[in-house]
């Protein structure tokens, strides 16, 4: 803010609320990471429950030599799921500035969250079998979501700067804080949800017999569907996101010569 911009908790809530880009960010802030809390946690009963563990043996055998020692090849194969996933959502996110800068950040971000969605839905047709497929998948989804994540946080920097543009008042500070309420709250509801789906389909904690055919769906779905709604449901909110290309670069520059 300005040195003489005079600080107050009520009119920085009273532009909160009219800010409607920034009500759209902080709803699909809280609904990505549901989605990252609901299938990040529920990867693991996915491996030990519904993959088929000869394949993944028979699938890590080359690379072996090469990883660290693991508990059993299910947990390596978890391992090298995440591990990998994460690499390349890095050289993703390499991506991201390049795409966002030829056509925009909310059209870029659009994109990428609908095409990862697509393939965390496609998890659930997978047979126990198709190892090499899920591994791949994985890597698709890691790939289009990682583009996405640097340009998370620079659309609420957008959110900031259209909060200046249109009320003439600086309140960065509470504009990120409110942020990082929604993603705590959306890495709470998550967890929660993937306990309380569990509870639903019947999920027995350290059967020795296996699970019942309704588990093992439901937890198809905890990868797959019940992930992907929060997703898409992110990504339709962004249609009414009005911060468009066209708009950064006015906000930019009238802020300039406000500034100036």
């Amino acid at each position: 803010p300005k040195p003489e911009q005079k600080s107050s908790l009520s009119e920085d809530l009273k532009d909160l609320s009219k800010n409607i880009p920034w009500i759209i960010m902080l709803v699909v802030t809280t609904l990505i990471f549901i989605t990252l809390a609901m299938k990040g946690g529920s990867y693991v009963y996915y491996f030990e429950n519904y993959v088929d563990k000869a394949q993944i043996t028979a699938f890590l055998d080359p690379i072996k030599p090469y990883l660290p020692t693991f508990e059993n090849d299910t947990a390596m194969g978890l391992g090298v799921f995440n591990g990998g996933g994460i690499l390349i959502g890095l050289i993703g996110i390499m991506w991201s500035k390049k795409l966002a800068d030829k056509f925009g950040k909310r059209n870029v971000f659009m994109a990428s969250l609908f095409v990862s969605t697509l393939f965390i839905l496609v998890f659930y047709f997978y047979p126990p079998q198709s190892v090499g497929l899920m591994f791949l998948t994985q890597i698709l989804h890691m790939f289009f979501y990682g583009i996405s994540t640097p340009i998370l946080w620079t659309m609420i920097a957008d959110v900031a700067d259209y909060s200046e543009w249109k009320n003439n008042r600086r309140a960065t500070a509470i504009i990120f804080a409110a942020m990082m309420i929604g993603l705590k709250g959306g890495l709470s509801i998550g967890s929660a949800l993937l306990t309380k789906i569990l509870n639903i389909f019947d999920y027995q904690p350290g059967s020795t017999t296996g699970q019942s055919a309704e588990t093992i769906n439901g937890i198809k779905m905890l990868v797959s569907v019940f992930p992907s709604i929060s997703f898409f449901i992110a990504f339709g909110l962004l249609f009414f996101y009005e911060i468009n290309k066209n708009m950064e670069g006015q906000i930019q520059s009238d802020l300039e010569k406000r500034r100036g």
